[in-house]
């Protein structure tokens, strides 16, 4: 996938769960497939993994400085972004509301 597909996508997609890792980082490996899992539980969501060593344009162009970093998208725009220190829990709140909000 390039770069240029990557945006198309989150342009796209109409609910979209971001996921920006670095591939050395311990912490990305080990959330990764936690927020998979959870992301498979909402149907109206899509999981977009972006490795920002090997896209650093997307990186840069999104303001990815820390990782991990999750941004839920929504009809191409960024609704919530966690990095760092944030729990499957907080983001499966975050998912809750979204889904909540863009079925009625």
């Amino acid at each position: 996938m390039s770069a240029q597909e990557i945006f198309q996508k989150l342009e796209k997609t109409h609910l979209l769960v971001g996921y920006f890792p670095y591939p050395e980082c311990n912490v990305c490996q080990v959330l990764r497939p936690k927020v998979e899992q959870l992301v498979k539980q909402y149907e109206d969501f899509e999981f977009l993994y972006v490795d920002i060593h090997q896209y650093p344009e997307v990186s840069g162009q999104l303001l990815v400085f820390s990782v991990p970093t999750v941004i839920v998208f929504a009809d191409g725009k960024e609704v919530k972004r966690l990095s760092r220190h944030f729990s499957i829990g907080e983001l499966e709140s975050v998912l809750d509301r979204l889904e909540e909000v863009y079925q009625m």
